[in-house]
């Protein structure tokens, strides 16, 4: 027999592991603990029916597992319209929504950086799948001022996201084999329409000057654009929009812009829009002139229901408003 105080020790344990699972689930608030998937559940059960439920961090992921899955699954974004994915904490409605998912996809790199550690803590335990894992890291960018980490903004560059969506095919053929046909279908419809935005960005970016493909936005989200596309990028904030942006940073961005004499310079959906009208402002005590030539959409597609609310729709819309504004009065 045990002695008593061995028992209150295993006891102790047992309710410690209990509170640590429970914690893995709350980002932030209170709220009562949801139960999730079974450890290692590498395949759907035999006794699960009704669509599949997936849970994804940003717009972008939930656009692709909506058209990769079709019918077969139902798809719940955490983060909608105008939403700053650097910035957010789940709410306790959120840690629901993820206890309840049978596959989580993210966006990895630390994009979802406040949801970090409860993403990471939930592998084994569920399904979890971040689809910049579909991309070769040779492929990746590793700016410098990003304390050696990958910059994640991967969709702005359409082939690249291609590959992201190439990895939400796999991860449910491989979690759900018995609807696989129907997943590798669709798969290949989304991902010829994917091809065709990629060779239409090319084709709208040509459009524009070489001396006036200056992009210039709140924050350095299009890096993976500019690369793509041949656009020089600067932003006033850094990669993640948690870094704030001083006195210093604007007066600089606004002398760049002064001396370059860029016609056009963009706000951003999930960024409030007066740091970069304090950029315009900076600009215009130099003597010159730029105007906000519209709004870009970033960390965040559109309202549901219209065109900027699905990834091609968000991406038409952006290389359209960057090339109009900066060839206005422009010349070949």
């Amino acid at each position: 027999m045990l002695h008593p105080s061995r028992n209150i020790n295993i006891a102790t344990r047992r309710i410690r592991r209990l509170f640590a699972l429970a914690i893995i689930l709350l980002v932030s608030g209170c709220g009562d603990a949801v139960p999730i998937a079974s450890e290692g559940a590498q395949q759907r059960s035999v006794d699960d029916s009704g669509p599949l439920r997936i849970v994804t961090t940003i717009g972008m992921i939930a656009d692709a597992a909506k058209n990769i899955g079709g019918d077969k699954v139902s798809v719940t974004a955490l983060m909608g319209a105008g939403v700053d994915p650097h910035l957010y904490r789940a709410s306790e409605g959120d840690v629901r929504r993820l206890g309840a998912a049978e596959i989580i996809f993210y966006n990895g790199l630390h994009l979802e950086a406040a949801m970090g550690e409860v993403l990471e803590r939930m592998q084994g335990r569920k399904r979890t799948a971040a689809v910049a894992d579909g991309v070769e890291r040779e492929r990746l960018l590793a700016p410098p001022e990003f304390a050696g980490a990958y910059d994640p903004h991967i969709w702005f560059d359409v082939e690249l996201w291609g590959k992201a969506g190439g990895r939400v095919r796999d991860t449910l053929v491989a979690y759900d084999p018995d609807n696989a046909v129907s997943y590798r279908t669709n798969a290949e419809r989304y991902l010829n329409e994917v091809r065709d935005l990629h060779e239409y960005v090319k084709a709208q970016a040509a459009r524009v000057p070489q001396p006036q493909r200056v992009l210039v936005t709140a924050h350095d989200a299009f890096n993976y654009f500019g690369r793509a596309y041949g656009f020089e990028v600067r932003g006033l904030q850094g990669i993640s929009t948690a870094s704030e942006a001083g006195t210093g940073d604007v007066q600089a961005l606004a002398a760049f812009i002064a001396e370059r004499r860029i016609p056009a310079i963009f706000v951003e959906s999930s960024i409030p829009q007066r740091t970069i009208e304090a950029v315009q402002a900076a600009v215009k005590a130099r003597g010159f002139e730029t105007r906000i030539g519209g709004q870009l959409y970033s960390d965040a597609m559109g309202d549901a229901g219209t065109p900027q609310g699905t990834y091609i729709g968000m991406v038409r819309h952006n290389v359209d408003t960057i090339v109009g504004a900066l060839t206005v009065g422009a010349t070949d």
